[in-house]
């Protein structure tokens, strides 16, 4: 019987059971994570942070991310700013800015005064092998959108990496967008070899949007950092929203801030808090 200590802490109501793989031995694929996950009978969140030593001198930690159903994944914005208020917290680390090592690159989160977190998301990547995305037809590289058949329906998508995949669907309302329906079909759908996570965008103007993603691995969460970076990523290139501004997503958890411009990093910004300790044997 393993003892393990975790932390449970939420963005905006994205949920997360973080746990300090640095000061105490904790291997993932030997832990029943879809236990813990589960809100009834176990600890509940949508994925699992695991801090843990970097593989090179040049970064302060390594970063993964296990998602409810124990599938490992690429990145989790929302997640970064709990990770930067954790290793702060813990003492692990004196910097208020740390540089953080992802399976999909480098990240750099920042812990502000106010208390919020900015958190560098990198360059959004558009080419078909980086999503990755195969089209159902042959289409031009970096489209803006996409077909894919969802049911009986051609629904146009725009596809971003931001680390992880996404396809970005434009919606008049997104209070009665099909997110559930659509979200598990896009999900799985055969032109995303790696599933992807899907966003409900409905644009109010050109600084504000109103989001609801369905994330892989967890279903339709309370708010999706790098679901909001690449549905401001899509609606800029779009020319629905402003380049270079920040721009409001308001999710069903509360608001994130999302600057971008052409060729340049992503930077998001909003809260991370922490909820309660706690202690559990496996």
């Amino acid at each position: 019987m393993k003892t393990l200590k975790f932390t449970k802490m939420h963005g905006l109501g994205n949920d997360f059971m973080v746990v300090d793989g640095i000061s105490q031995q904790f291997d993932p694929s030997q832990a029943p994570l879809t236990q813990w996950a589960d809100r009834h009978t176990g600890v509940g969140f949508d994925q699992l942070l695991l801090v843990e030593k970097p593989h090179t001198d040049t970064v302060d930690f390594r970063y993964r991310i296990f998602n409810a159903d124990g599938s490992e994944v690429e990145q989790c914005g929302n997640g970064a700013r709990c990770f930067v208020r954790f290793v702060t917290d813990k003492g692990l680390t004196g910097k208020h800015e740390i540089v953080v090592e992802t399976a999909r690159g480098i990240i750099l989160p920042k812990l502000m005064e106010n208390g919020l977190v900015t958190v560098n998301m990198g360059k959004p990547h558009f080419a078909l092998e980086e999503i990755p995305f195969l089209p159902p037809v042959q289409e031009e590289e970096n489209a803006l959108t996409y077909r894919i058949m969802v049911g009986l329906e051609s629904v146009p998508v725009s596809c971003v990496n931001m680390g992880n995949p996404h396809a970005v669907i434009l919606v008049e309302d997104v209070a009665s967008a099909p997110v559930q329906q659509w979200g598990a079909e896009i999900e799985s759908h055969e032109c995303f070899p790696s599933r992807v996570n899907v966003g409900f965008m409905q644009v109010v103007d050109k600084t504000h949007i109103m989001l609801r993603v369905f994330e892989r691995g967890a279903g339709e969460t309370r708010a999706c950092g790098t679901g909001a970076c690449a549905a401001v990523v899509a609606g800029i290139r779009l020319g629905l929203l402003a380049a270079g501004e920040s721009v409001r997503v308001s999710l069903p958890g509360g608001d994130l801030f999302i600057i971008w411009e052409s060729e340049q990093d992503v930077l998001m910004m909003g809260p991370a808090e922490t909820v309660f300790e706690g202690e559990l044997q496996y």
